[in-house]
């Protein structure tokens, strides 16, 4: 299984559920997260999404064996059917607050940028190592993630590959709040609750105004950053190199947390 689902109270939550690779991600993983927000879009008795993961990690970004082990050819096809969909979800009007349990890393770390806002557990932690793994961003740290931070440190944490803490991360505003870890989910279950007491459709309308303000200010950016995410991987790809640095990489985050 590589998440749960769980309805009740008009509040979807989604739980990355693959502790063992600290919720590592694969395409597949990305492809059924879409699927189920699209067919849940749909479902009148959800009103908010939960996304969080299964202890000890929210997600560790994109399992690193699998994207140094898979066939080239293959990689390259499975790149070409996205090329039409970018940012970390498919379409929706349905908010989506992330609850961070632990360290999102990477591509967990964009998934959690793809949120409307994040409450953190005071465990939650944050790194960008897209360089040191030797992949380009292409669902939104180079865009989201310095509209939240800032753009100096935004290249501070890409550039570094370093981890901030909870409070760090809360202190330059990339996180809502920081709460005890066993308050978590029960925190952002409260705010979703509030959230589903506004009328659907007003909720659809103010989310449909940020999107088409932040559209009108940032669009070519995001185009930008999945143009070049897409071609570094199909052409500039180092899958030797991460064969042979992926155990330091991990081994480097877990020194940091």
């Amino acid at each position: 299984m590589t998440f749960t689902l769980d309805i009740r109270d008009h509040i979807a939550t989604i739980t990355l559920d693959r502790p063992e690779v600290r919720n590592a991600l694969t395409t597949g993983v990305v492809e059924a997260l879409a699927h189920t927000i699209t067919e849940r879009e749909a479902d009148d008795d959800v009103r908010v999404f939960v996304l969080t993961g299964a202890d000890p990690a929210f997600c560790s970004g994109f399992d690193l064996r699998h994207m140094a082990g898979e066939d080239r050819n293959a990689q390259r096809a499975r790149l070409r059917p996205l090329e039409d969909r970018f940012r970390s979800f498919p379409p929706h009007h349905k908010p989506i607050i992330g609850a961070i349990n632990g360290a999102a890393v990477t591509g967990g770390l964009e998934l959690a940028l793809g949120c409307d806002f994040l409450i953190a557990s005071d465990r939650a932690r944050f790194a960008d190592t897209h360089g040191r793994v030797g992949v380009m961003p292409g669902m939104g740290i180079t865009v989201r993630l310095p509209q939240l931070i800032g753009i100096d440190r935004a290249r501070f944490l890409s550039l570094t590959g370093d981890f901030i803490d909870a409070a760090r991360a809360y202190e330059w505003g990339l996180v809502t709040e920081v709460v005890a870890h066993e308050q978590l989910l029960s925190r952002a279950h409260e705010i979703a609750a509030h959230i589903a007491t506004v009328p659907v459709h007003n909720i659809a309308a103010l989310r449909e105004q940020y999107d088409d303000v932040t559209s009108r200010l940032g669009e070519d950016a995001w185009n930008a950053e999945n143009a070049r995410a897409r071609a570094w991987m199909t052409t500039e790809f180092d899958q030797e190199r991460l064969r042979e640095t992926s155990r330091g990489i991990i081994e480097r985050g877990r020194g940091q947390q």
